[in-house]
């Protein structure tokens, strides 16, 4: 896939078809898996968002949760509700909706720039520069396949071994426009990408093939970011109880500046198929 088709396919996906107040309808694509892919939904979700906020605004975070899965071919209606416009912040609520049933709730907090102070833990150590890793292979070569991004793995699975996904280098495989808004939305679709598997525990007793699914989602805005510049993305699992399984993850810049947090809590059962990105 060229590098043109890429930016058309995701800035596609995230031009947006205004339906009355507040009310957007955003394209799912026909093909691919059997439902939809929860970043994908999650942002376009913020996009309408955005859309409803004043310039010089980003998002710093946003909540959601996952209801229903998505069907592929049928267009979302995305709902957005005005919480709160405030001095520093603003606050929206979204819901994404299929033929009429709610399939995923967004909401998000915007705050413009302010002074304060500039800290973050230590970035990961001795993580290979994007351009000495190879591309996936296999299993992993799944994840390009579900959105417009480069991936590169930083480790290999051991032969046999679960298929290792974090952390990874990926980037977006087309230059993408000046505008933070549309690099959040980016931002969060990435988010998504294999943190289910990522939730799993090392020490944990399921099969190769698992049935997984998100159950929420979390990402905090740090700081500016391009989502067309590599970063790297690293996953790590955190509790594992009643069939749940909690992630968290980071974004970091190549000079190791960190820009965005995650967390998201999966469903984790033994029978299934491997779980979607």
């Amino acid at each position: 896939m060229s590098g043109g088709r890429d930016r058309h396919r995701i800035l596609g996906l995230l031009t947006l078809e205004p339906d009355g107040d507040d009310v957007f309808v955003a394209p799912t694509p026909g093909d691919g898996p059997g439902r939809l892919f929860g970043g994908q939904v999650a942002s376009q979700s913020l996009r309408a968002a955005t859309l409803t906020v004043p310039d010089g605004r980003p998002p710093h975070s946003l909540h959601a949760y996952f209801i229903r899965p998505g069907r592929p071919g049928v267009p979302l209606r995305l709902t957005v509700e005005r919480t709160r416009d405030g001095r520093s912040f603003t606050t929206r609520h979204v819901t994404a909706s299929q033929e009429g049933e709610a399939i995923f709730n967004l909401t998000a907090s915007f705050h413009g720039d302010e002074p304060g102070d500039d800290w973050q833990l230590p970035a990961p150590e001795g993580v290979p520069d994007p351009d000495a890793l190879a591309p996936p292979h296999e299993l992993m070569a799944r994840f390009e396949a579900v959105g417009p991004f480069e991936v590169r793995p930083v480790r290999r699975a051991a032969p046999g071994g679960f298929p290792v996904i974090h952390p990874r280098r990926v980037r977006a495989r087309a230059a993408l426009p000046d505008d933070l808004g549309v690099h959040a939305c980016v931002l969060t679709f990435m988010s998504d990408m294999g943190v289910v598997a990522g939730a799993r525990a090392p020490t944990s007793t399921l099969p190769q093939r698992f049935m997984g699914a998100s159950l929420d989602h979390a990402v905090w805005f740090h700081r500016p970011a391009r989502a067309d510049h590599w970063l790297l993305f690293s996953v790590e699992p955190v509790s594992n109880f009643g069939s749940r399984g909690l992630a968290r993850g980071t974004l970091h810049t190549r000079d190791g500046t960190l820009v965005v947090t995650i967390t998201q809590e999966a469903l984790l059962r033994q029978a299934g198929q491997v779980p979607l990105p």
